[in-house]
């Protein structure tokens, strides 16, 4: 990894304070005479008597500008800059996949099962070293493969699903998604991420209420859309894209088609640091440097309370 890939910025909101503390400067520095507001507020015969026998004494503008320098580097400290920890891979049994396949007869009548089965061979690859588990639904839903990093395991098994795998006649995806949520729940995962390989038919309310769930406990439902290649028998429902992109909305993640995954198997691939930080726990995946940057503030700010000979 590059020293720029390991680098991130935990609280990026922060960095609006900076052309703020810039503004606040450059106006300060352009109102504030030597004098402050006394040149104003002093008759300039008096002011000019008073400066002849010394009893004036100018301000200083650098004061100004000591201030910006130390307001900026407390905004930047605040930012959040931290760098990945390099034990971070230690972590990977917190990040987990669960790819919940649609069998039901739309898809494998479809004419691309086998590519929806070799997209989530593709997503298995693309988890890594984490662990990916593997739901199958139709009319029901059944774990076809707990979460596992024995990728030569796992690949045997998706090359032997098929249109029979399960018994039960029907598309009800919010049954898989529902043990996807609960398989991840009992692994404990912190970071999870839920991909559903579907040609979108049986999307209903019970779907959108559990990619809700899944997005609630700080996953992601991500989508891969199977078209049809051929033409369906009569009475078999048509894909349904928009209900996938609806659904993939509500969870939190990105939607693609199968032919071009990229967008979800970039998703899918990143690092289990990034996946630790998008769910709330960057400090185990990075390290800041932000109080560093605090005591480093402190010097400019001590300039502040220097006393005039």
């Amino acid at each position: 990894m590059s020293d720029l890939a390991a680098f991130a910025i935990l609280r990026p909101w922060w960095l609006a304070a900076l052309p703020v503390i810039a503004l606040l400067a450059l106006r300060a520095a352009w109102r504030s005479a030597p004098l402050g507001d006394w040149v104003r507020a002093v008759d300039p015969a008096l002011m000019a008597l008073m400066a002849r026998r010394g009893g004036v004494l100018g301000g200083r503008r650098q004061a100004n500008l000591v201030a910006a320098i130390t307001a900026g580097l407390i905004a930047l400290a605040l930012t959040g800059p931290a760098f990945e920890r390099p034990d971070t891979t230690a972590f990977r049994n917190l990040d987990a996949t669960v790819i919940v396949l649609d069998v039901s007869r739309s898809v494998a009548d479809g004419g691309a099962f086998k590519d929806a089965r070799q997209i989530a061979q593709a997503a298995a690859e693309a988890a890594g070293t984490r662990s990916v588990a593997v739901v199958v639904y139709a009319g029901d839903a059944y774990l076809a493969i707990p979460p596992t990093t024995d990728r030569d395991a796992l690949g045997a098994t998706l090359f032997a699903i098929d249109a029979d795998t399960v018994p039960d006649r029907g598309s009800h995806p919010e049954r898989g998604l529902a043990l996807a949520r609960r398989t991840l729940e009992e692994a404990g995962v912190i970071a999870g991420d839920v991909v559903l390989i579907t040609d979108g038919d049986g999307i209903g309310e019970a779907a959108t209420r559990e990619a809700a769930a899944i997005r609630a406990k700080g996953w992601a439902l991500s989508g891969l859309f199977v078209p049809a290649t051929q033409r369906l028998p009569e009475g078999v429902p048509r894909p349904d894209r928009a209900s996938l992109d609806r659904l993939v909305g509500t969870g939190g993640g990105v939607a693609a088609d199968i032919g071009a995954p990229e967008a979800v198997l970039g998703r899918v691939g990143a690092s289990t640091a990034q996946h630790l930080v998008a769910g709330g726990y960057g400090v185990l995946a990075f390290a800041e440097v932000g109080r560093w940057l605090i005591l480093l503030a402190l010097l400019p700010a001590l300039l502040l309370f220097r006393r005039s000979a």
